[in-house]
């Protein structure tokens, strides 16, 4: 399997660290029908504005594409012009898949919420001060996940990898759920994940998968 990798930046430079086989595109290298022909997948960890640039490129190329990109809105027509093309994405705004545990748990706490009276709930980030999105697409799929009404704050300092935490507090009881990345190599050990499944496993329906939805395939749940 050789890669493509857009986005060199903190995540982008693990993919490339901990997988021999990748061809690094950024500004000095941009990608192209030609270069990206002799790659089998594509992992994307550009910025969202930048990644939006790219979108008619990547469908051109017929590759399966991994997505890490955050900060954006995904456009409307996509799913659909990914579909007619027979093509498989993957997308994700966390490749931790220990966060696919904490999904499972956060879902639970959702519906746990009914034994207790009028909980609220608040989910808090923190990241370096390099990260331009802000809440981070985790923490907006932390609420997803939720199902529920629940406050947001973010915070940018230092190098933190990544930290949130939830809490559903009550009037005599608080609960709180936290995830923290110790180190970057596990979101570019899930993209790389990602990008084999998507070469080995015609099963994966064509269009943009959820890398949660992946994962629990895997797992049976």
């Amino acid at each position: 399997m050789k890669i493509a990798l857009l986005g060199s930046g903190k995540t982008g430079s693990k993919v490339a660290e901990l997988y021999q086989n990748t061809t690094i595109f950024d500004r000095s290298n941009p990608p192209n029908l030609e270069s990206l022909s002799h790659c089998d997948v594509v992992v994307c960890f550009l910025p969202g504005p930048d990644f939006l640039k790219y979108i008619d490129l990547l469908i051109h190329s017929n590759l399966p594409v991994v997505v890490g990109s955050t900060g954006f809105d995904w456009p409307l027509e996509l799913e659909s012009s990914i579909i007619n093309k027979k093509l498989r994405w993957i997308k994700a705004h966390n490749f931790s898949l220990g966060m696919n545990i904490v999904k499972n748990m956060i879902e639970q706490l959702s519906l746990g919420s009914k034994l207790m009276q009028n909980p609220i709930f608040h989910i808090h980030d923190i990241h370096h001060t390099q990260k331009k999105d802000s809440p981070s697409g985790t923490a907006l799929s932390w609420r997803d996940w939720l199902g529920l009404d629940a406050s947001i704050t973010a915070e940018r300092t230092g190098d933190i990898v990544g930290y949130h935490h939830l809490e559903m507090i009550s009037a005599t009881e608080k609960i709180k759920l936290t995830h923290e990345a110790l180190d970057r190599g596990i979101f570019a050990e899930g993209a790389i994940w990602s990008a084999k499944k998507l070469i080995e496993d015609e099963t994966i329906p064509f269009g943009i998968s959820h890398f949660s939805d992946i994962v629990k395939k895997y797992l049976n749940i």
